[in-house]
């Protein structure tokens, strides 16, 4: 009997490797997903915990209450606002949505996995344009553009790199892109960034009819295990997507806790305080022990670890993990040298900075 085989492609998606070992209950200083160190809004909970009591009841297909808060929270038509449960499952929602078979999904070297395994499961090929030192060579994505690119994917910051773009390339890119291609920005971490010549897209959105701007709440707002992300892009767009989507693909406390999360700017003014701090600190104490830190806009770091015989990522990562600290390979992205680090609590940082010196000094 001839054994049923998925999609061409889907066996080519690499399995999701957490860094917590499976069944280890240890108290862990995780330091191995991009989460808000100082945890979720006050006012989130308190909205999450008023919303337990109706979850018997189906949550608003439509999302008009959170919609609605993020259109007052950015000034945007909320008509052209789209969430989903997390942003990566708007990622996989475009390709559902506007690629398949025959069709060529334009992503960037070191950009998030989560593209080439969207273009996958829709049976798309995915093309890779080259980085130049981890940071998005837009002319080398306009030259790896062609009839068949139907979607091309910037992380921008890109994670694992947390290296950015200014709007001004960002711009060079939608204008060397052919007209039938969707861009798609992954702006999961533009809250973080604090320079002047960044821009999330937004405004890219409201001049172009083929560009979608991805946002998430997971965080600044600190509700990853919520799984809340959004869009915002033209409404033909938009509309197409909604008719893809599961109709009540987020749910009913996750959209409650969202729209509190919006008006809780004491809490996002704690966050990029804590950030602010640590993220400098984090990056000096690293390259005094003699690691390449990137220079990062996120709430995270890349560390490239000396090239040793006897010293290498695998163990770096096992002395940590007997400090019981986690933090993440990156050797999926091709990066077998390097660590992603994420900026924790004051406590966490120190311990982490301690533990690394005792093997790298």
């Amino acid at each position: 009997m001839e054994l049923l085989s998925p999609r061409s492609g889907v066996n080519q998606i690499k399995p999701y490797r957490p860094a917590r070992p499976a069944g280890d209950e240890r108290p862990w200083i995780d330091l191995s997903l991009t989460v808000n160190p100082l945890g979720p809004s006050p006012k989130a909970l308190t909205a999450y915990r008023h919303a337990a009591a109706g979850i018997h009841r189906y949550p608003d297909s439509r999302q008009d209450k959170l919609r609605h808060a993020l259109a007052h929270r950015y000034d945007l038509d909320a008509e052209r606002i789209i969430c989903t449960a997390g942003s990566e499952d708007l990622i996989q929602l475009v390709c559902l949505t506007y690629a398949g078979p025959g069709d060529e999904v334009l992503c960037h070297e070191n950009g998030y996995q989560g593209f080439l395994k969207a273009a996958r499961v829709c049976g798309a090929t995915p093309v890779v344009a080259k980085e130049r030192d981890m940071v998005v060579d837009v002319e080398a994505m306009i030259d790896r553009a062609g009839e068949r690119t139907k979607i091309c994917y910037l992380a921008n910051p890109n994670n694992p790199t947390g290296t950015y773009i200014p709007l001004e390339a960002v711009q060079r890119l939608r204008a060397g892109l052919p007209s039938h291609t969707l861009l798609v920005l992954d702006s999961a971490y533009a809250e973080y960034v604090r320079r002047d010549n960044y821009g999330d897209g937004i405004e890219l959105v409201e001049n172009c009819d083929n560009v979608l701007v991805v946002r998430t709440f997971s965080k600044l707002h600190g509700l990853a295990g919520l799984r809340v992300g959004w869009g915002y892009g033209p409404r033909p767009v938009i509309d197409s997507l909604n008719l893809v989507r599961s109709a009540f693909n987020v749910s009913a406390p996750a959209q409650e806790a969202a729209a509190a999360a919006l008006t809780d700017t004491e809490h996002e003014a704690s966050t990029h305080a804590h950030n602010d701090a640590w993220l400098p600190w984090l990056t000096h104490e690293l390259e005094q022990l003699g690691l390449r830190v990137y220079p990062s806009v996120c709430n995270f770091i890349l560390v490239r670890v000396p090239t040793d015989p006897s010293l290498g990522v695998a163990q770096v990562i096992e002395h940590l993990a007997r400090r019981n600290i986690l933090v993440t390979a990156v050797g999926d992205y091709g990066m077998t040298d390097c660590l992603r680090i994420t900026v924790g609590r004051e406590d966490e940082n120190r311990a982490m900075v301690a533990a690394l010196s005792e093997i790298l000094s």
